[in-house]
């Protein structure tokens, strides 16, 4: 049924969220730290909350999309936070990507001071996918707090999974990384090669799509390389960060992780050029002979 859903970070994918639960007959308390975001969801049909707490104060299903883990904090517990309009109704559901240990630590205090559940919620699919309800959503929660909010989850997601308990999720998320970043360059190196052996990199995906090298990655993303397509639909600063978020985590469980080690050193320099707002898929311009970095 149509509820109040609160909405907090209203980037790319918040406004992207912002569409999908409007699409679906929710009403949409919106509220981000940049007013012209605010503005844009208004525009859409959204209502607008002057802080976390003012959208906790009205809504008891809290939906997070920040872009780091101190900026979750801040949502969560900070001086205007959600633990200050929360009540033992609520449940918190994040949708970004955060650093697995703060993720259990925030939800444990948001927990104690108010009573309000956590879901980390990490998402697969991009902008995109978001609009038409079509992500992969990984979670983390207790089994009640994943209940309370499934029906909502699978409206937003072609796949949903309750992985686990608090921090689950993040995990999760952190493997989705390793896989997908990782292939960013793999697709890269790829069709910087084909394109420098004189064939027509664009018949790639049709070529080889049918036998191992197929892959939704591919389908999606060696089109917009070919065509050097890099408008964001995620920034290359933010696989940064999570590649380095990945090495961490391997790090604290004794994983070694040479790819995603490899693949940071690559995406470091792409950012240090002054790209760090394309999309991550600009990662060709480091391989391309062609290419002007």
């Amino acid at each position: 049924m149509p509820e109040s859903i609160g909405l907090i970070g209203l980037g790319l994918m918040g406004a992207a969220f912002t569409k999908r639960l409007l699409d679906l007959g929710h009403r949409v308390v919106a509220f981000d730290i940049d007013a012209a975001k605010v503005a844009a969801a208004e525009s859409l049909g959204a209502s607008s909350a002057a802080s976390a707490k003012d959208v906790a104060s009205q809504c008891q299903t809290i939906l997070v999309c920040v872009i780091s883990t101190a900026a979750v904090r801040d949502v969560a517990l900070g001086e205007r936070g959600i633990v200050h309009g929360a009540n033992d109704g609520t449940v918190v559901v994040d949708f970004s990507t955060t650093v697995v240990a703060d993720t259990v630590d925030i939800a444990q205090q948001l927990k104690a001071a108010s009573g309000a559940g956590w879901v980390d919620a990490p998402v697969s699919g991009g902008p995109p996918a978001a609009a038409t309800g079509s992500l992969a959503i990984m979670a983390g929660g207790t089994d009640e707090d994943i209940v309370r909010v499934t029906s909502l989850l699978n409206s937003m997601a072609s796949t949903f999974t309750h992985m686990g308990g608090v921090g689950a999720g993040q995990t999760t998320k952190m493997v989705n990384q390793i896989l997908v970043l990782n292939n960013y360059v793999v697709l890269a190196e790829a069709c910087a090669l084909a394109k420098a052996g004189g064939i027509d990199a664009e018949k790639i995906p049709e070529a080889l799509g049918s036998g191992y090298a197929g892959s939704n990655l591919m389908k999606a993303m060696f089109p917009r390389m070919v065509a050097r397509d890099f408008a964001p639909a995620g920034y290359a600063r933010q696989v940064l960060k999570d590649l380095d978020m990945v090495q961490d985590l391997a790090r604290q469980l004794g994983v070694p992780t040479p790819m995603s080690s490899e693949a940071a050193s690559l995406f470091r320099v792409l950012v240090s050029k002054g790209h760090a707002e394309l999309d991550g898929i600009a990662i060709y311009k480091l391989l391309a002979p062609d290419e002007t970095v």
